[in-house]
């Protein structure tokens, strides 16, 4: 597990370009709710109206105007678009009353002109602007490989657009139509209630060898970020696909679910539990039943998944790869169609070699 953290801050790491050095501020939450909303300091203002009758009213009003359309079932499903946007207050209002966690998908990342180094994941619900602080979404790694620390939560953040992540709101400012939450705070609860909470029969309910739902956050060339209950890590390459697979990103991007195998978790220290997770293992073997389908001396055809020292890897029906030598003619592009002749089969390591008969260029 200690190589598999620092394969993960190393990923998380890459690809940070040298930014101009900057002062390193840590932003609280509260500092971004009086640069933004300047009304935030009183969130439950908006929540507990100061005339009741007045609110009785509205309410009368409302069930009033419901109960005058025809609807079409038992009950009235539609909406109009001030009872939807009473509605998102209301989930933002107890979610920061009773830390009810919410869920969203980050549109936006924002540096505000008058604090360059501070920077915040963007996200709606209804009709409110959502925001949280790089510091309150992400944990930075303990490398920071001598870069800024507000660069490096810049990046981070920047990474995970498009990811559906949770939060639980800290302030509301109806007037602005402005709410400041925090990632960080979601995820703590979903991991009590996941890693470290009991089910029915008194055991975890996550645990080594099951299978979960995860999200993607992130991606990189060499894997994809996923956050699994409350937990982020790091699931490499070789443990995407049974196939070869050199960029992550041709096949994976933020805001994905993919089922995962949870192989390791590690729960001594409760607010940092690690987790190490498969992709690939969720799913039977394909090769298991896929090289029942080859013999050795027969042609097939397949295509050209990838190309290196190795050799040239031709992905054949049923989601198996075949390691040919270079053909006399030059080593064909990805993508080329090919003829290959089985030479050999090895049932026990799953693996499968011939030779490339003939080469179909792709137009």
């Amino acid at each position: 597990m200690p190589n598999e953290m620092r394969e993960y801050e190393n990923q998380e790491m890459e690809g940070n370009e040298s930014p101009v050095p900057q002062e390193d501020e840590e932003r609280s939450v509260e500092g971004i709710q009086k640069e933004q909303a300047p009304a935030m300091e009183e969130p439950a203002a908006p929540a507990v109206p100061a005339q009741p009758s007045a609110h009785r009213s509205r309410a009368t009003q409302t069930a009033a105007r419901r109960s005058s359309v025809v609807a079409i079932g038992a009950q009235l499903q539609a909406e109009t678009e001030a009872e939807k946007n009473q509605n998102a207050l209301l989930d933002l209002v107890e979610s920061m009353k009773s830390r009810r966690v919410l869920s969203g998908t980050i549109q936006g990342v924002e540096r505000p002109e008058n604090s360059p180094s501070c920077s915040m994941a963007v996200l709606y619900h209804g009709d409110f602007k959502v925001i949280i602080p790089a510091e309150k979404m992400v944990d930075p790694p303990e490398d920071l490989h001598g870069l800024p620390k507000s660069e490096v939560l810049f990046s981070m953040v920047n990474r995970r657009m498009g990811a559906e992540v949770d939060y639980v709101v800290k302030g509301v400012d109806q007037e602005s139509g402005l709410a400041a939450a925090s990632r960080l705070e979601a995820m703590a609860i979903k991991r009590r209630e996941y890693y470290t909470g009991a089910g029915r029969d008194g055991n975890n309910l996550l645990y080594e060898g099951v299978c979960a739902e995860a999200r993607v956050v992130a991606v990189v060339r060499a894997g994809v970020f996923v956050e699994l209950f409350g937990v982020e890590t790091f699931i490499p390459l070789r443990e995407l696909s049974y196939q070869r697979m050199l960029d992550a990103t041709a096949v994976y991007q933020p805001g994905q679910r993919v089922v995962v195998k949870l192989l390791e978790i590690h729960r001594e220290d409760r607010d940092h539990i690690q987790v190490a997770a498969s992709v690939k293992q969720a799913s039977a073997n394909p090769y298991e039943k896929a090289l029942r389908r080859y013999s050795v001396g027969n042609r097939y055809v397949g295509t050209v998944s990838m190309v290196d020292t190795t050799g040239v890897f031709v992905a054949l029906d049923g989601g198996v790869d075949c390691l040919c030598s270079y053909p006399p003619r030059g080593r064909p592009p990805r993508g080329a169609r090919v003829t290959v002749r089985i030479l050999g089969i090895n049932h026990e390591t799953n693996r499968i070699w011939g030779v490339i008969t003939h080469v179909s260029m792709p137009h």
